[in-house]
């Protein structure tokens, strides 16, 4: 039952919490590779569930040059990065220029959310119940 549980756990949490990611694990992820016609090269995209929400992050890059003496802050782990994030790949370095968000509402996503909840109230109810039964079952009275 731990194990159900632990997994309708992470499912819920998937749809509550999106993963941060850095710049350079989007431009690694290869989700760019999937339109046709392709993407230019500085852009980059991402895809991620926010409760009932589909969202969809595109970054336009700007690469800097090698001799840019910008005060160099490299951008961590996040849901949305911000322009003038600066980030590595492919022994280039980058920074976002701009930033554009679009969500779009998905209903039966919410539902999903609802009954991951509830699965999980009903999993803790039914391992309580065993653990009573087994105490009785483990009683013995002399």
């Amino acid at each position: 039952m731990d194990a159900v549980m632990l997994q309708l756990s992470r499912a819920r949490n998937r749809l509550t919490t999106p993963a941060t990611l850095t710049l350079p694990e989007i431009a690694s992820s290869g989700l760019a590779k999937m339109f046709t016609p392709a993407l230019p090269p500085d852009i980059l995209v991402n895809f991620y569930i926010n409760l009932n929400k589909l969202c969809l992050t595109v970054y336009q890059l700007h690469v800097l040059q090698p001799s840019t003496t910008k005060n160099v802050k490299l951008a961590g782990g996040s849901i949305l990065h911000n322009p003038g994030a600066i980030f590595e790949f492919g022994n280039q370095r980058y920074e976002v220029s701009h930033v554009h968000k679009v969500e779009c509402v998905v209903p039966w996503l919410n539902d999903a959310l609802v009954f991951f909840t509830v699965s999980l109230q009903l999993c803790q109810q039914l391992k309580d119940k065993i653990s009573v039964f087994s105490s009785y079952w483990n009683y013995r009275p002399y």
